[in-house]
């Protein structure tokens, strides 16, 4: 810690995240408190989705600084997505500094039930 301080170098921070499965989509959340929303720019590219944020520094020409623990600047983060999501149909959401994407699983790869034939001999096909 005492290097960065002293070399002037700036570390990008984290961008915290949640992921889960609710139903048939993939929710992901990501910390971006202090984010404006118009300046979060997502970005799909074959199976990878890249989040970009910038947020401005507090820091005020006339004034020094004390403390300056609130990172500011721009964050990124890639995720590979898995080809069982449905990447066209991606949406977001940006409340009280949590950016929310849902993913659907793509149709294809969603669970589905296959019905059985009783009958002696019958081969009968099924269409999933």
């Amino acid at each position: 810690m005492a290097q960065r301080l002293l070399d002037g170098s700036v570390h990008p921070a984290a961008m915290p995240m949640d992921a889960y499965r609710d139903d048939d989509s993939l929710v992901v959340h990501f910390d971006l408190p202090g984010v404006r929303a118009d300046s979060i720019d997502l970005e799909i590219e074959r199976n990878g989705l890249t989040v970009r944020a910038e947020r401005t520094g507090a820091a005020v020409e006339d004034r020094e600084t004390v403390v300056a623990e609130r990172p500011s600047g721009t964050f990124s983060r890639q995720l590979f997505l898995d080809e069982a999501l449905d990447l066209d149909n991606v949406t977001a959401d940006h409340t009280d500094g949590v950016l929310t994407l849902r993913v659907p699983v793509a149709e294809q790869a969603r669970p589905r039930k296959i019905s059985i034939s009783e009958g002696e001999g019958q081969a009968r096909r099924i269409d999933a």
